[in-house]
C-alpha cells in the first residue's frame, strides 16, 4: 500500500489490485493502521482521541474501513481459457513503424476491424523480412492475442476494448524497445507537442479531444498520440502511431482543412455508437517523447465562450484514473502519483477555434 497526500486528501494505492483510491486523511491513517496489523482496538483508541465521536460509532467506523481493505485484496481477475489459434488467417496486413516491419495476422476481417483502420496509413506491401509477428484470433466469447508466437492474452469479447489496449500497449514496447516496467501507464488522451514540451487532452468521448488535436497540428504543432498516450518512467509523453478518430460531427469544421477527409474510408462502431473517419497525423519520427507540460481537460461547447480555469488535483485524478492503464509495480505507482502531483490541470471550455489554439500556445508559453 502506498499513501500520497494530494491537496487536503490522501491518495492510496492498493498494490494488491492495482487500484487508486481518493479518501479523507482519517481514513488513510486507519487503513494504514490495518495494513500494519495494528489492532483494532488500538487503532479505535486513537480515532477516538482525534474526532469527537461516541466509542461505538468509532468500532463501526474501523470496521467499515476493515471491509475496504479486505474487498480491495480478494479483487480478482478470473483468467479466461485462450481461444485455440487458427491454423490459416484470413486477413493479413504489414506495418511499417520506424523502420520496424511488423506482421500482424487477423483471423478475420471481425478481428482487423478492431485494429487495422487506426493504423491503415502504415500498411506496406507484402515483406518476407518482419520484425514482430502480432496474431489476433477469436471464438463467440473470447479474443486472443499473440506476439512472435507467445500468448499475450485473452479478453471477453465484452470487454474488446482492454485487448485493443493490450494490442496497442504491446505495439509501443517494440516502438520504442521498452519492456512493459519501464512504463509509468497510459492514458485515454491525446498529446500534441511544440517540440520542447507535450500537453495532454482530457475528456469523455465526444468533448473534442481528436477535433481540437486535428486543428492544432494544423496550426504548427506536432501530435504525438491520439486515444492512447504512453508515459515511461523517466516520465516523458511518448508518440503512438495510430491515426486520428475524426467523428461525423466534426467533419464541416475539419473538411476545409483537411480535404483528404472526404473521401477517407468510413467505420461504424456499432458497440460504441460512433461513425468514425481517421486521419494520419503529422509525426513521422514516433520515437518522439517529450516531458509533459499540464494536462488540459478539453470541452467544445457550441456558443460558449472560451473558458480556462484551473481545476483541482482531485478532480483532475478522478476523471483520469478510471480510463487510465496504470503500472501495478510500487516503483511505478510511486512515480506516477509524484509526477501527477506537479501537473497543473485546466479545464478548457471553447467554441471559437482560433482563441483555442491561441489559449494552448500560452500554455505551453507559461503565458497564462
Amino acid at each position: 500500500m502506498t499513501i500520497k497526500k494530494l491537496e487536503n486528501k490522501q491518495v492510496i494505492w492498493f498494490q494488491d489490485n492495482n487500484e487508486y483510491l481518493v479518501v479523507e486523511p482519517l481514513v488513510a491513517e486507519t487503513l494504514s493502521l490495518l495494513n500494519k496489523k495494528i489492532s483494532k482496538k488500538e487503532i479505535v483508541s486513537q480515532i477516538t482521541k482525534q474526532v469527537n465521536i461516541p466509542y461505538q460509532q468509532a468500532i463501526y467506523l474501523v470496521s467499515d474501513i476493515e471491509a475496504l481493505l479486505i474487498s480491495s485484496e480478494n479483487k480478482n481477475n478470473k483468467k479466461l481459457i485462450p481461444v485455440t489459434k487458427p491454423k490459416t488467417f484470413e486477413v493479413v496486413k504489414y506495418y511499417n513503424i520506424n523502420s520496424l516491419y511488423f506482421k500482424v495476422s487477423y483471423a478475420s476481417d471481425a478481428e482487423a476491424f478492431l485494429i487495422h483502420p487506426k493504423f491503415a496509413h502504415l500498411e506496406v506491401e507484402n515483406i518476407t523480412n518482419i520484425n514482430h509477428l502480432f496474431e489476433v484470433y477469436s471464438n463467440d466469447n473470447a479474443i486472443s492475442f499473440s506476439v512472435d508466437n507467445t500468448l499475450i492474452g485473452t479478453w471477453n469479447l465484452k470487454e474488446v476494448h482492454y485487448f485493443q489496449g493490450k494490442f496497442s500497449m504491446e505495439l509501443v514496447q517494440k516502438i520504442h524497445q521498452k519492456n512493459e516496467e519501464e512504463w509509468i501507464g497510459t492514458f485515454h488522451a491525446s498529446a500534441v507537442s511544440n517540440n520542447d514540451n507535450s500537453i495532454l487532452f482530457l475528456g469523455d468521448s465526444g468533448n473534442g479531444k481528436s477535433t481540437s488535436l486535428a486543428l492544432l497540428q494544423a496550426n504548427g504543432f506536432t501530435c504525438l498520440a491520439d486515444d492512447f498516450v504512453p508515459v515511461d518512467n523517466s516520465l516523458n509523453v511518448h508518440s503512438f502511431p495510430s491515426a486520428i478518430s475524426i467523428k461525423k460531427n466534426s467533419l464541416e469544421t475539419l473538411l476545409p482543412i483537411y480535404p483528404e477527409l472526404k473521401t477517407s474510408a468510413e467505420y461504424h462502431f456499432k458497440k460504441l455508437n460512433k461513425i468514425v473517419r481517421y486521419l494520419p497525423t503529422n509525426n513521422y519520427d514516433y520515437s518522439l517523447n517529450l516531458p509533459c507540460k499540464a494536462l488540459i481537460f478539453i470541452k467544445y461547447q457550441k456558443d460558449s465562450d472560451l473558458i480556462i480555469n484551473k481545476i483541482s488535483s482531485i478532480t483532475a485524478f478522478e476523471q483520469l484514473i478510471p480510463d487510465s492503464w496504470l503500472s501495478p509495480l510500487p516503483q511505478n505507482a510511486e512515480l506516477f502519483l509524484d509526477w501527477f502531483e506537479k501537473l497543473p490541470c485546466y479545464q478548457l471550455t471553447y467554441s471559437n477555434n482560433e482563441k483555442m489554439i491561441s489559449t494552448v500556445k500560452k500554455i505551453f508559453a507559461d503565458e497564462l
